[in-house]
Parts: structure tokens; C-alpha cells; sequence
């Protein structure tokens, strides 16, 4: 009876909401708890998938469904940018210093 309060039956929004909250709380556990910089990245993709998520249950929710395509198609192109030039700087950063251990870049100057 009680689950049936939390997370009703006939909509699954609710399902898909609290699925994306969890997958962005470990992505942002992922990012706050490990030193390593390739976990970070995988911090971020989890938050971001959390974020598209949240997006197609919304317009699946209002029935605007084609804004929330047009919103999830633009995230996914701002997050391989992002994901694309974060691991540019980690393979650039280990080939520098053959670390991927974050405590290291204290040492960066510029």
C-alpha cells in the first residue's frame, strides 16, 4: 500500500524520475569520492545520462514530446563535445605526468 503512494501504477514517470535522480547521485558520488581522473569522466557521462532521463520522462509526461527530443539531441551533442575535450586534457595530462591521480594537478600552474 505504501509503494503504491510513492510510485503509482499507471504512470511511469515516476519510475524514470527516481531511476535518473539515482543515476546522477552516483555520477556525482563517482565525481566528489575518486581520485582517478577516467572515473571522473565516467562521473560526468552518468550525470548527464541521468539529465536525458529526466528530459524524455518530462516530455513523455507534458506530451511535448518533440521538444524533449530536440533538448535530449542537443545535450547528447554538448556532452560528446565536453567528454571529447575532458579526455583530451586526461590523455594529454597522463602522458605528461603518467598519473591519473587528480591529488597531482595541484602542481599545474598558468
Amino acid at each position: 500500500m505504501m509503494s503504491e503512494a510513492i510510485v503509482p501504477a499507471g504512470n511511469p514517470f515516476w519510475t524514470y524520475f527516481i531511476f535518473s535522480v539515482l543515476l546522477i547521485l552516483t555520477g556525482l558520488y563517482c565525481i566528489t569520492v575518486t581520485r582517478n581522473l577516467i572515473r571522473v569522466l565516467i562521473g560526468m557521462e552518468l550525470m548527464t545520462k541521468g539529465a536525458t532521463l529526466i528530459l524524455a520522462a518530462a516530455g513523455y509526461l507534458t506530451g511535448n514530446t518533440g521538444v524533449s527530443q530536440a533538448l535530449i539531441i542537443t545535450l547528447i551533442v554538448v556532452e560528446v563535445v565536453v567528454i571529447a575535450v575532458a579526455a583530451g586534457i586526461v590523455i594529454g595530462w597522463y602522458r605528461k605526468t603518467g598519473s591519473l591521480d587528480t591529488s597531482a594537478m595541484n602542481s599545474l600552474r598558468g
